[in-house]
């Protein structure tokens, strides 16, 4: 394929946005060459500058779940633009889509709405903060929540141990409060919970990760954390920001059975506009602000063009569950023929699946954890993904990000990619 206007854009950006990009990911960094930039898309597709149509696998990173441009959201965000797009004053339809929020999603009383996931969870973490009185909080390598400094922070040299940050910009402070653990190791976690007792205020993680790749929780891993963190006083904040009304209508929650104390959204909660929400009893929430004392604001928190996408999106959500099935059935069916084509060219390779989230890791072992997933052969993962982008198939640019399908993907789309990587496999 060409992208001789893609190439001619980047270099244009470059001159006035750093790297050329407003999210380091886009820039290709980890796959080599020069990104592919997007004029529109229309259910499971994208149209790029130079013309080429393209099967997309990243659906904005997860939202896209009944496709682009899906049309109930487009209609929704059209009649509510003509009205205004920002008031910074209350809107009924906030109240709307609250109620609806929390009829779909278990264990919350009140949702606070916010501009972001990474928002939404730096708002989670001074909340369990505030309402714990205590400063300590435990996420775990490779899970992302976001760019906020407390999430900003790597391993340090034990086992149980302080992290340090992995950003310039954040303080040796910060990063002494932020403790390290490894995602399904139980025993990580209770290893830092006696190092520090008492001072722990929460747990956040991704219930299911979707930033080393797609890796699904081990089984009783997130059961046990229930188990630690009511026995210590600790709450535990479930990032769903990719999960969140992706995996069933109740999210991860919902699927695994197990309730958090404090859930954050993002992303399909506004129908893939600016958004991003936090959610929790009622207990934990009145003590946020005006109710509280714990202080949180934003003029464009729950601004109704977002309010009215996410209602739209949610609606159509809870009306059609069937769309969970078909979205579960269309990633299994992709897995088996990823599996099949990759193995007829004995090309080493694990794929990790949950509901609609998948990824494939160059490697022979099982992938449970970051360490795992870094042990994928990352020069085999870039000739994978441009010989898929030169077929027409647009995969996450980074082998450490879950791909995301959505329903509007036919079978005849997931035939091609199939054919595509049983082409590809050849040459790697």
């Amino acid at each position: 394929m060409i992208y001789q206007r893609s190439s001619a854009l980047f270099k244009e950006a470059q001159q006035v946005i750093p790297g050329g990009v407003n999210s380091p990911v886009r820039a290709f960094k980890a796959v080599g060459g020069e990104p592919v930039f997007v004029e529109k898309a229309e259910g499971a597709y994208l149209y790029d500058a130079d013309g080429n149509k393209l099967i997309d696998y990243i659906a904005s990173w997860g939202p896209m779940i009944l496709g682009h441009a899906f049309q109930p959201v487009i209609e929704a965000v059209v009649a509510k633009a003509e009205k205004g797009t920002s008031f910074g004053m209350p809107t009924e339809i906030e109240t709307e889509i609250a109620a609806l929020a929390i009829s779909m999603v278990p264990g919350i009383d009140k949702i606070r709405f916010v501009n972001s996931g990474t928002e939404a969870c730096m708002s989670a973490v001074r909340l369990a903060r505030g309402f714990t009185k205590k400063d300590k909080i435990i996420k775990f390598a490779g899970c992302y929540h976001g760019h906020s400094d407390s999430f900003l922070i790597e391993a340090g040299s034990g086992a149980v141990t302080f992290g340090v940050p992995n950003s310039p910009g954040v303080t040796q402070g910060t990063a002494r409060d932020t403790l390290l653990a490894t995602y399904n190791d139980l025993n990580s976690v209770s290893e830092l919970i006696s190092e520090n007792k008492d001072e722990i205020a929460c747990v956040i993680l991704e219930p299911v990760a979707g930033n080393m790749g797609c890796i699904p929780p081990a089984n009783g891993f997130l059961e046990g954390l229930r188990k630690l963190c009511d026995a210590n006083g600790i709450l535990l904040v479930f990032d769903e920001v990719m999960t969140g009304f992706r995996l069933a209508p109740g999210g991860a929650q919902e699927l695994f059975g197990v309730r958090a104390d404090i859930v954050t959204f993002g992303k399909v909660i506004g129908g893939g506009l600016p958004v991003g929400a936090f959610a929790a009893r009622n207990e934990i929430m009145n003590f946020l602000a005006p109710v509280g004392p714990v202080y949180q604001a934003g003029t464009l928190s729950g601004n109704p063009l977002a309010m009215a996408a996410g209602l739209a999106m949610l609606k159509n959500l809870k009306e059609s569950k069937e769309v969970y099935r078909s979205l579960e059935e269309k990633t299994k069916y992709l897995h088996t023929g990823l599996t099949t084509a990759l193995n007829e060219h004995n090309v080493v390779h694990t794929i990790n699946r949950l509901g609609s989230m998948i990824s494939v890791h160059f490697t022979q072992n099982e992938v449970v954890d970051f360490t795992t997933s870094a042990e994928g052969n990352n020069e085999v993962f870039r000739k994978f993904f441009h010989g898929m982008l030169n077929q027409g198939i647009y995969l996450p640019p980074s082998a450490f990000e879950s791909w995301f399908l959505n329903d509007a993907l036919s079978y005849e789309d997931l035939d091609r990619t199939i054919d595509a990587c049983r082409i590809i496999a050849k040459t790697l």
